[in-house]
């Protein structure tokens, strides 16, 4: 990640006048031209820019002499690993400057060379059946014949045979292909924050060298001109403040409808693990940096690289001004073929959006002729739609179009045996669509990506951090506005409370809360999440200071009084440990109103006890009048209870909370997959480091806790809990995890027949099945669950909660979450 600066200063030989004249620069690095303090060109090899246009025509009055910067950094397009692409930084690997030259380009043969590439790919792929094949392999042919290489003045004929056959039109039935440039930037992935900073920048100016170089191309239908597609709002905020001439040349180009902001997001989020709160705040500071920065919000949400997308995102669309989706990444399926490339997306409420693939499965196309058949004969939906996507430029590490894509598209913009092409805009493909509407077909409920099932899992410090950090801008958000509405001197934090969002919203880039990241950018988050809670504990304090400050003081607090804050919507009756004057930690059982608050001197007195039991054999029971518990001696289920009933929950036979490990050595990728294969190597976990001893003997609290050794050299210690009057269990467990390619979850097999499964997800609920009756369910034999899972029959059912975790499965009767 270090950076180099080049000082290159170029002298033009008057004899150039009149030719195009480059400045050639190779290197495996990523670069960046400066001239006169300011970037003018973005430099990458493996992104097909390696020169910088210094004169189209060189005039006498024109500099000839001048100084360029190069700022060179020790990293790719696709960061700084060894061997193959995705790979982690490796620390030895050295980058070459491999050339640097002052050229003249000769744009005559370039031309010619792109007329003979967009002939040959004609010959060879509209297939022997088709006579535009033969003519276009003939033009080529007749071309070599006419051209001379030593004699320049024979290009022109050869270039007029190339046009008779690119003018040929289309008829009126012809596929149109709305082609976009677009520059898809992870903003965090393979390279770091920072390191992204510098790819848009370098990204981003390269487009503008682009649309100045083609003032002659427009919006209007019947021509081409060059769209770029931007969608992180927080993209554009780096470049406002680090590249500030750079960001007021784009402003320019977005006023012209050039550069066109689409997403509505601050950060191209992952679809399924943030809460339904982040979501929404995803569209809130997204939107509104867009209608403040370019007077205009956006109207399609692009999220084109995520890992599934979750059935609620349609209602928050909605809510949110949005009407129209375009994603690519269902077609990464393992399992099965997603029917649709163009339909309409109904969410858990009924709310539906207009939803588009790009029948090309890639938001990277080039232009090339063999991926526009590509996208007219993959198009799943082309009975019912005539129109369709393709974003072309180099992306993921940036990059975006080049000119040679350009002037592909411009010889098949309307010419016979290929699909009409026309660069376009989101806003007026979805409209054609729309148009076209009525004939497609409605998808149900969410897009399960059948593959990159890991990223529920991985990184589990991530995973907690952002659940936690979720729930503390929760709290704040809550207790500052109570005490705005208690007392009107009380400033509410607002800007504060938008710095944090922001860097949590920008934690779930869809590289980062997943896990698909390298280490630097788990430290990156990690420290983000650390200013969160720093800085969210503040504000905490200072909202509980103005709302119930009174309350605090010496003189209205006893010392046996309690103050206990809830910040639920729910009133709620739970056991709490305070701190005693002594600094001796006691429980209370306390009932505190919703989102309010309560002084607490009096304790409650709990209906039933929690008694305790250990048994001749080292288990132990635990009961407080709502359920009854039976623990082995490895503080397994044998038996839970609901008292009044007598309900059993555990199958006779059967352990719940039984840890599992499982082999995980997936097809491709260690931090995104798990196969399905891993389930046929399940070892259960019973090696006892410690048996089940009990912790608290009852009263208002039971506890008992054990330790278990989990594959080589890991470990599990849990302290499982019955409060009293609660119904529930709960189990605090820390593993010390030292395993590699292993799997650990926890099962709990529960005395319940459902069909389905029922799963917490942003702000509602979805079901899944429990079986596996098509290729469908099967490919679901891990999926992702916020809070609980739940498998109920009429009038009983079990949950599973937590506090930190997603990945999770339900088969037949037993309930799964992995650790």
């Amino acid at each position: 990640w270090e950076t180099c600066w080049f000082k290159v200063e170029l002298s033009i030989p008057p004899a150039w006048a009149g030719r195009e004249v480059h400045f050639v620069w190779e290197s495996d690095g990523e670069g960046m031209v400066w001239r006169d303090s300011q970037p003018v060109q973005g430099l990458t090899k493996e992104g097909e820019k390696t020169s910088y246009i210094l004169t189209s025509s060189l005039k006498e009055s024109e500099p000839h002499s001048l100084t360029l910067y190069v700022e060179l950094a020790c990293n790719g397009l696709f960061g700084a690993g060894k061997g193959s692409m995705i790979t982690p930084p490796d620390p030895d690997r050295r980058f070459t400057l491999s050339k640097a030259e002052l050229v003249v380009f000769n744009r005559n043969v370039y031309e010619l060379l792109v007329d003979l590439e967009i002939l040959l790919d004609m010959a060879k792929l509209l297939g022997e059946e088709d006579q535009r094949s033969f003519q276009a392999l003939y033009t080529a042919n007749q071309m070599v014949n006419v051209c001379d290489v030593a004699d320049p003045s024979t290009f022109p004929a050869a270039r007029d045979l190339a046009a008779a056959i690119f003018s040929q039109r289309n008829g009126e039935s012809q596929h149109t292909i709305h082609a976009m440039g677009h520059c898809h930037i992870d903003s965090a992935w393979l390279w770091p924050y920072e390191e992204t900073i510098r790819k848009c920048a370098r990204s981003w100016v390269s487009v503008i060298r682009l649309m100045e170089s083609n003032p002659e191309l427009t919006f209007t239908c019947s021509q081409l001109g060059l769209t770029s597609v931007l969608c992180q709002a927080q993209q554009f905020e780096w470049v406002r403040s680090w590249y500030p001439g750079l960001y007021a040349q784009i402003q320019r180009f977005v006023a012209k409808g050039q550069f066109v902001p689409v997403g509505g997001t601050w950060v191209e989020m992952d679809g399924n693990l943030p809460s339904g709160e982040s979501m929404v705040r995803q569209f809130l500071q997204g939107q509104r940096f867009f209608q403040e920065q370019f007077g205009q919000m956006c109207s399609e949400f692009w999220l084109p690289d995520t890992f599934g997308y979750s059935a609620q995102l349609p209602q928050l669309m909605r809510g949110c001004g949005i009407k129209r989706f375009l994603t690519q990444k269902l077609s990464w399926n393992l399992v099965n073929t997603f029917p649709h490339h163009t339909f309409f997306w109904e969410g858990i409420d009924g709310s539906r959006v207009l939803t588009h693939f790009p029948p090309g499965d890639s938001y990277e196309m080039h232009g090339r002729v063999e991926e526009m058949l590509k996208t007219v004969k993959n198009n799943k939906d082309k009975g019912h739609v005539n129109n369709s996507a393709f974003l072309f430029g180099f992306g993921d590490g940036g990059g975006g179009p080049t000119q040679k894509m350009l002037d592909r598209m411009k010889r098949m913009s309307d010419t016979d045996g290929l699909p009409r092409v026309q660069i376009s805009t989101p806003d007026r493909l979805f409209s054609v669509l729309e148009k076209e509407s009525s004939q497609l077909c409605t998808w149900v409920g969410e897009l399960f990506l059948e593959l990159h099932n890991g990223t529920y899992t991985t990184q589990a410090q991530i995973k907690k951090e952002n659940r936690e950090c979720e729930r503390i801008l929760h709290d704040v958000e809550v207790l500052s506005t109570l005490a705005v509405a208690q007392d009107s001197t009380f400033q509410y934090p607002a800007s504060q409370l938008q710095r944090l969002w922001r860097l949590l919203l920008l934690n779930q880039f869809h590289d980062v809360l997943p896990g698909s990241c390298i280490q630097l950018v788990v430290a990156d988050a990690l420290q983000y999440y650390a200013e969160i809670r720093r800085a969210g504990a503040e504000l905490q304090e200072e909202a509980v200071q103005s709302l119930c400050g009174n309350l605090l003081q010496p003189e209205a607090m006893s010392t046996e009084s309690t103050l206990v804050l809830n910040t639920l919507p729910w009133e709620r009756t739970e056991v709490i440990s305070r701190t005693e004057p002594a600094r001796v930690e006691t429980l209370a059982l306390v009932t505190v109103p919703s989102m309010g608050y309560a002084v607490v001197r009096e304790l409650l007195v709990p209906p039933q006890p929690v008694t305790v039991r250990k048994q001749e054999d080292g288990s132990v029971v635990m009961e407080n009048g709502v359920i009854a518990v039976h623990l082995d001696v490895m503080g397994r289920l044998t038996s839970l209870r609901l008292v009044d009933s007598e309900r059993e929950s555990i199958p006779d036979g059967c352990y719940a909370n039984q840890f599992a490990l499982f082999d995980d050595v997936p097809l491709y990728w260690d931090a995104w997959d798990v196969m399905d294969y891993h389930l046929e190597t399940r070892k259960p976990v019973v090696t006892l480091l410690r048996p089940l001893e009990v912790t608290l003997a009852g009263g208002l609290r039971g506890s008992a806790s054990f330790s278990l050794q989990v594959g080589a050299s890991s470990t599990v210690t849990q302290e499982i809990i019955l409060d009293a009057s609660c119904p529930y269990l709960r189990f605090l467990t820390q593993v010390e995890w030292r395993e590699a390619h292993k799997f650990l979850k926890v099962e709990f097999p529960v005395q319940v027949r459902s069909m389905n499964a029922t799963y917490e997800i942003q702000f509602g609920h979805l079901q899944r099945p429990t079986h596996w009756n098509t290729s469908w369910d099967w490919a679901r034999f891990e999926v992702w669950a916020h809070k609980w899972l739940d498998l109920s029959e009429h009038g009983f059912g079990v949950a599973v909660l937590n506090d930190c975790k997603y990945g999770a499965s339900a088969r037949g009767n037993v309930l799964s979450l992995s650790l």
